[in-house]
């Protein structure tokens, strides 16, 4: 397994699967870092698991615009983030520069 992996999420059906790999990655020793963007910062608001995530993961955080555009108030931050978390598509970046793998769901 790798030292670090990146996930980038932009469709929200896909969060089992993100839980699911990061819960796989973390027991073999992995960092790893969570970027929602577009429809999938639904997952920030609707899914009960979503809090959990983020204790789970090394650095989780989604993209303030796009969580805007889906009709979220940009002063309702979703439980288990902080006003920090709410980021802009550097996170992205990041991932592609500083992750040893990336997935993208």
């Amino acid at each position: 397994m790798a030292k670090s992996l990146g996930i980038f999420v932009t469709n929200p059906d896909n969060f089992q699967h993100v839980m699911g790999v990061v819960k796989a990655a973390k027991a073999k020793g992995s960092k790893v870092k969570v970027f929602f963007t577009w429809t999938a910062t639904h997952n920030a608001k609707n899914e009960k698991d979503f809090p959990e995530l983020c204790k789970l993961a090394d650095d989780v955080s989604i993209c303030v615009d796009s969580y805007v555009k889906q009709g979220y108030d940009i002063k309702d931050i979703p439980e288990g983030l902080t006003e920090m978390k709410m980021a802009t598509q550097a996170q992205h970046g990041i991932i592609i520069e500083d992750y040893d793998c990336y997935l993208s769901l």
